[in-house]
């Protein structure tokens, strides 16, 4: 676990060490943050989980994944966005499969770079173990066969007030003010990050605001799923929040502002004064349109509502229901790619294993959009 005392590979963490058939080890650069880590999760669980300090980047990682006998890696160590595949190319020198939680689009649907240096290793290097695109296609596979055409999918994300790491923050940032390519009727629409801000009301939730975010699906949906328009949208459970995104989005697109990170490090700090106003809510909504199997118009909104501020077990936990599939048998088809269609829905909340705080509902109309 490489990441493993940070905001999204604590959680992860937390649920691997004590699943039978798991022996974790994780990673970090920090040894005193490590060290802390170890403790928590060996109290936690009445194991001894193992960990190495030191660069995942660096070249030894490759002799150190020999030398702990690794069979799976995931990198949870974001962010993302500018980050070289270097972690991704130690496993597969190591014969050692890997998956990420990046939700970065050109890192993930980059990843097939290493597609047949993957497929010679006798290895599976799957990006986007996540929210996106990992959950978001396993919901739409799971109600696909309803459809015998699909044409717009419209899917987004609402976190609570509780501020995620401030790498995350940095990720979702660097896009802020940019153009991103969506598709609408078919041509490439091009809107700017975390610009737009809309309305939505969601169940359990009330109106909740959100704006235009890249993702991994924008790329991946319409070769999937034939769609031909496609378009995503978060944002914060404040919307004080929403407004700020959008206000630095306005200053980073007029030049006004030209250090996304420095800004991202100071809305952070400011999103932790205001975490206490928050709801503790988050949902994953995806709407989709088409045409059923009786040829009549057909549209199903799924929600996955998270309660109590456990918003990040929903991104956290797709690594685990793939570590846990893993554990039990299930060997990943070698290469490199996207990681969709590899675990489904059922597994996936297997997983989470907490109905109290987190749950999906679908619904289906038969009703013209």
């Amino acid at each position: 676990m490489i990441g493993g005392y940070g905001n999204f590979g604590s959680i992860v963490c937390q649920h691997l060490v004590v699943m039978p058939g798991i022996d974790l080890v994780i990673s970090g650069r920090d040894p005193r943050k490590l060290q802390r880590k170890v403790d928590e999760l060996n109290a936690l669980s009445g194991s001894t989980c193992e960990s190495w300090c030191g660069d995942a980047m660096g070249t030894a990682f490759t002799a150190v994944l020999r030398s702990l006998n690794i069979q799976l890696v995931v990198h949870t160590g974001g962010p993302f966005q500018g980050q070289s595949y270097a972690v991704a190319e130690h496993c597969i020198d190591a014969g050692v499969n890997y998956c990420d939680l990046s939700d970065c689009r050109t890192f993930v649907n980059g990843i097939a770079v290493l597609d047949d240096r993957a497929k010679r290793a006798g290895v599976a290097i799957l990006s986007g173990c996540s929210s996106v695109p990992t959950l978001s296609s396993a919901i739409i596979d799971e109600q696909r066969h309803r459809f015998k055409r699909i044409d717009s999918i419209e899917h987004g994300i609402s976190s609570s007030a509780k501020m995620p790491g401030l790498s995350t923050v940095e990720g979702v940032f660097a896009y802020a003010g940019k153009p991103i390519r969506q598709l609408k009727n078919g041509q490439v629409h091009e809107v700017i990050g975390w610009q737009d801000l809309t309305l939505r009301k969601m169940p359990h939730l009330g109106h909740r605001l959100l704006a235009n975010v890249d993702v991994p699906d924008m790329d991946i949906f319409a070769g999937r799923y034939g769609a031909h328009t496609l378009s995503f949208k978060a944002g914060s459970g404040l919307k004080l929040g929403g407004v700020a995104n959008c206000l630095l989005a306005q200053a980073l697109k007029m030049g006004i502002v030209r250090d996304h990170a420095a800004w991202a490090a100071r809305l952070h700090r400011w999103g932790l004064w205001f975490e206490r106003l928050g709801d503790g809510k988050s949902a994953m909504y995806i709407d989709v349109h088409g045409i059923g199997a009786q040829d009549q118009p057909l549209s199903m909104t799924a929600q996955l509502t998270a309660r109590n501020d456990k918003g990040p077990q929903i991104p956290s936990c797709a690594a685990v229901a793939l570590a846990a599939k893993i554990a039990q048998g299930f060997t990943p088809a070698t290469g490199a790619r996207p990681c969709v269609g590899e675990i489904s829905v059922d597994e996936y909340m297997a997983a989470i294993n907490d109905p109290q705080n987190l749950s999906l509902s679908v619904h289906f109309s038969d009703e013209p959009h």
